[in-house]
């Protein structure tokens, strides 16, 4: 995986200072690093009879989506207010830098459900939480997380330990 952590950079003092931004743009420009990357992030759980993939807005959809074809089951857009039509149910929480909400349609995923849930990266952890507590709404399972990237000295995976959580690279905050 090192060659795909090599097309991943750092932008540092972005989107404000003190952070440093994982950018995935140049690993998007490698047709075979990023279906290596996604095989990467499904492989542990090609087993466990997933029946939906959810992502969130908006990188979690590159991952997501490519990741429900790979396991040939639904892809779930995790949105943000505003953007879903129909009746939706929505989770608020908070990120290192505000507070925000996260939405999907009502009749997305029923108790019937094992899910799988892709992010490109988990940081504090706060969107993927609020993200399962999302699925959860609708009486789906969470069977897993997965992410490419986790910084793993903010502790996100602290917050997911009802979770399974798997991750690809490891990157210091």
């Amino acid at each position: 995986m090192e060659h795909i952590r090599q097309l991943i950079r750092t932008i540092p003092d972005f989107p404000r200072p003190g952070i440093q931004f994982k950018d995935i743009t140049p690993l998007l420009k490698v047709p075979g690093c990023v279906r290596e990357a996604t095989h990467a992030m499904i492989t542990p759980f090609r087993e466990q009879q997933i029946t939906a993939v959810c992502g969130m807005e908006a990188r979690g959809f590159i991952f997501g989506s490519l990741a429900a074809q790979l396991l040939n089951t639904a892809f779930i857009p995790l949105r943000k207010p505003g953007k879903l039509p129909g009746q939706v149910v929505a989770v608020a929480y908070t990120l290192e830098y505000g507070s925000t909400t996260l939405q999907m349609q009502r009749d997305a995923l029923t108790a019937t459900d094992k899910v799988l849930l892709i992010d490109d990266l988990i940081a504090t952890g706060g969107t993927a939480l609020a993200s399962c507590e999302l699925i959860e709404k609708l009486g789906a399972k969470v069977a897993a997380c997965a992410f490419l990237i986790e910084l793993s000295d903010l502790g996100g995976r602290a917050k997911l330990t009802d979770y399974a959580v798997h991750s690809v690279l490891d990157y210091p905050a």
